[in-house]
Parts: structure tokens; sequence; C-alpha cells
């Protein structure tokens, strides 16, 4: 029904100055057209709207933005250590890192750069951190140093290290719902309009492949009606759905498979032992994640998670209690005075992983970001396997796509 009123007052106000040149593109409702509203989505709409004499549409299949993978994670500001050097997660973590921490200061979005620690308990471990140090000596931005286990017995008595601990002072954490919300907020200033609660069913390419413009069809989850708009420019930014829009507008020999990481969290309902540090365990080469590790919330509550548990469906949403067991014998190595019987099941998320078993951090397994233009398509932008570190980089994605249609 939104779509519907809005193609009907487009109609008749126009926005001039498109920068795309083909008549029937510069006859469609909107500029650009952004599918997906979690944190990368609205990143992307709100640096696309403020172009002068554009238009763009975000469309959001949920009642409201950011209620997938962006509202159900880790909410952790990462540094960018883990995805090897030349890859777009590294380049793209660390650029956003900084965006998104002068964003925070710039509009009191609720943040905290308390930094983290790395903790290794065997020599294989301590050997992952050498790694981990020396590649972050190789880049900009990245800075990383070794804690002492005497300097750590008396910051952090609760946290053991046999081994060692290496510091990253870049490391924070952000309150994802009010940053989602800001950038909502700032995309609606700068005259953005927003469809929720309508999932995508048709995306058709006008002219060819693209030349004319984008028909997108959606159905509104309420009513049942579909309404049809046309865009001049179409971005799959849609997180746990970008394979199925991939899927409607590529050949069959370019179609994806999306694979869910489920991560479960747990929480901790008592205030000793307490830590002032985020505390991740010495990353294993080849997981699908970082490990259980130990985070905070902007009140300083303490939680536990996400571990890795591939499923089969994004809905899979409630926490695995099996996965508690495993959980709290992975918590007691970095901090045994945990009382296990406070630990109770919180949330979980589901990570859009590209294939299956795929790791987190580099070397085998390992798979980047895809964010491309689609050479052989006219204003398309393709975003696929977008998980961690997806919310540190967001506002670097949007750049980056905003680059990728204008320059």
């Amino acid at each position: 029904m939104f779509l519907t009123r809005l193609r009907w007052q487009l109609v008749v106000a126009k926005t001039a100055g498109r920068a795309f040149s083909t008549s029937a593109a510069r006859e469609a409702d909107f500029t650009h057209a952004v599918i997906g509203g979690g944190a990368v989505g609205l990143a992307i709409a709100r640096q696309l709207a403020a172009r002068d004499g554009t238009s763009t549409l975000l469309i959001e299949r949920n009642d409201g933005v950011g209620m997938e993978t962006s509202s159900r994670n880790s909410e952790v500001i990462h540094a960018g250590l883990y995805y090897g050097a030349d890859s777009l997660k590294t380049s793209l973590c660390i650029k956003g890192r900084q965006m998104m921490y002068d964003l925070c200061k710039q509009y009191s979005i609720p943040h905290h750069n308390m930094g983290k620690w790395i903790v290794a308990q065997t020599n294989q471990q301590w050997e992952e951190l050498v790694k981990v140090h020396k590649f972050t000596q190789s880049i900009e931005g990245v800075p990383t140093h070794f804690v002492s286990l005497d300097k750590a017995a008396k910051e952090e008595p609760y946290v053991q290290a046999k081994t060692g601990i290496l510091e990253s002072p870049t490391t924070g954490i952000i309150d994802s719902h009010a940053y989602m919300q800001f950038l909502l907020g700032d995309f609606e200033e700068r005259g953005g309009d927003v469809a929720l609660q309508s999932p995508v069913t048709k995306i058709t390419a006008l002219g060819d492949k693209g030349s004319g413009g984008w028909n997108i069809t959606t159905k509104d989850k309420s009513s049942g009606e579909e309404s049809t708009i046309t865009t001049e420019t179409l971005i799959n930014s849609a997180g746990l759905g970008a394979c199925d829009i991939n899927n409607m507008i590529l050949p069959e020999s370019r179609h994806q498979t999306q694979y869910y990481a489920k991560g479960n969290y747990f929480s901790y309902a008592a205030s000793t032992p307490s830590t002032k540090h985020l505390i991740y365990p010495a990353p294993e080469p080849g997981l699908g994640g970082l490990g259980t590790h130990l985070t905070l919330d902007i009140a300083g509550r303490i939680r536990f998670g996400p571990d890795v548990e591939w499923v089969d469906s994004p809905h899979d949403l409630k926490v695995n209690d099996a996965r508690l067991p495993q959980a709290i014998e992975q918590i007691k190595k970095f901090m045994p005075e945990i009382n296990e019987e406070l630990i109770t099941p919180d949330y979980a998320g589901i990570r859009p992983k590209l294939g299956k078993n795929s790791a987190v951090a580099s070397g085998k397994g390992f798979l980047d970001f895809y964010i491309k233009k689609e050479d052989d398509y006219k204003g398309f932008v393709n975003l696929l396997g977008i998980e961690s570190p997806g919310l540190t980089s967001s506002l670097a994605i949007a750049e980056m796509v905003d680059g990728l249609l204008y320059r």
C-alpha cells in the first residue's frame, strides 16, 4: 500500500538532475533502490540520499529496520585483526571503525572504546597470537601489543591466560540499535523513503540488462497487495536474503547458495567475576567464528558467545540450550571463577555465509565480502556474504557502493 501511494506521488513530482543517462531511467520513480534495511543497507541508503537531485528508497521485508543479523550480534567495533592483508574485510573494517567512532562522538551515539584482550592458554595458541601481532605490524591503523602476565593479574584478576595476552586497544562496543536509529533518521532527514513489510518478490531488468532501469515488485505483508516501482539503480544489501535477490537477477550459472551460521549467546546474571576488557580466545584457523568470547553491553553486563552452529533456516533463532555445556567449557578456560549456574541462554543470531563451514579468519576456508558492480548489468551493485565485520564496516561499505555507482 505504501509503495502504491508513493509511486503515484512521484509521477507528479519527478526528481531532476539524475546521473544515469538513458531516457527510460530518467522516468524512473527513484534514482536508487536499496534492498535490505540492516546496518549496511541503512548506511548505503543514507550515503546515497545525500546526493543532490536524486531520490532513494529503502526496501525492508520486516516490520522495522535492523531486525535480523544487525540486531543479533556482539555489537563489537572490530579492529581488523583477522582477515588478511589484501581483503575487503580488513580494509573496510579499518576505515569503517574510525568512521564509526567519529560518527558516535559527533552525534553522541552510545559506544565505548575499552579494548580487547586475546588470551592464549597453550603454546599453539601463543603462536597464533604472535601471528596476529606480526600481521597488525604490517598494516596501518591496527595497533596491538602484548600484556605481561604480571600486569594482567593486577589489571584483570579474574581473567586467566596461561601463555600470553595480546591487546587490541582500538576494539570497542556500540549500541547497534541506537546506531541504526540514527542512520534511519538521518536518511529520512535527507529525503529518503522507507518501505517496511515489503519483501521483494520479483525484479525485472529494463532495456539491455538494466540499461533502462529496474522494476522491483514487492508484496505487502499485511494486505497481500503487490506493488511495482522503477529505479535507475539497484543495490542488493539484503543480508540473509541477499542470495535470493541475486538469483532473481543473474543467470543460473551465477546463482549463489546461502548458508546460515547460527550463533548462540548466553548472559551472566552476577556482578562478579567481572572484566574491563572484551576477552577473546586465541583464533583457531578454519573456525567459522572467533570462538566463544566475553563481550560487554553498553550497561556493562557480561554476555558470552557466539558459538558456531550450522543451521538450515535463517528463522532458527531459538537458543540451543544443548550447546551451553560446551560454551561453559570454553568460558572457564579464560574465566575459571565464573559461576556456571548463573550463565543462561540469552539470544541467537544468524550470519550469512557463502560457503558451508567457511571461516571468519584468514586462511583455509576464508571467504571475503562480495561487493561488486556487476559488470554486464547497468546500475546493479551486489553485496553478498556481509557477515562480521559488517557492522563495523558499514559506513565504509556505504562509501564504497557510492563510489562504484558514481566514479
